[in-house]
């Protein structure tokens, strides 16, 4: 099974709200087989323009079950909770590789 990914980019602008997220998002993650690779931390730009906020990585089984969370209605509430929150909030879904590359 290829993996996916959701790459987010998020500038919060209200920091308790956004902590309800928080705290709703992770169990609407794990429901679906994911699982958070970046939340926030330090970052670097190494190359062009972009000059993200704060950053977040999923990874999740399959493409298909990346869309299953964000779809499901556990999630929808975690997304109501945010609403608000934040100035702006970037979501990709991005298919990864079958297998690592040597």
């Amino acid at each position: 099974m290829t993996p996916a990914y959701i790459i987010v980019d998020m500038k919060v602008s209200n920091q308790e709200q956004y902590k309800d997220y928080m705290a709703a998002a992770p169990a609407a993650v794990k429901a679906f087989g994911g699982e958070y690779l970046v939340r926030g931390g330090r970052f670097e730009v190494m190359e062009g323009h972009w000059q993200p906020a704060r950053i977040a990585m999923l990874r999740f089984p399959s493409f298909e079950q990346a869309k299953a969370f964000y779809d499901d209605e556990m999630y929808r509430q975690a997304r109501a909770k945010r609403a608000g929150a934040t100035e702006f909030f970037n979501m990709i879904l991005v298919e990864g590789v079958a297998a690592p590359i040597v």
